[in-house]
């Protein structure tokens, strides 16, 4: 786990491994979302129906639209 300081200006410095191990540089734009007393930092997608893509992949089983369709009829 990794410390980092809240600096003057508001801003945060974080450390080269966890940048390097993100896959971050200078200039990517990152998103924060507070949950309850903690924050998340993810980066933010070139393209966000690429990152929700499949999400729901699982989420009905494998009959379901069979059914689904015999039921319109």
């Amino acid at each position: 786990m990794r410390e980092v300081k809240l600096l003057t200006k508001n801003q945060i410095v974080i450390a080269r491994d966890i940048r390097e191990a993100l896959g971050i540089k200078a200039g990517d734009r990152l998103l924060v979302v507070p949950r309850g007393n903690t924050v998340i930092l993810l980066r933010k997608p070139k393209k966000y129906s690429n990152a929700i893509a499949g999400m729901a992949r699982d989420l009905y089983g494998s009959t379901y639209l069979g059914e689904e369709r015999e039921s319109w009829q």
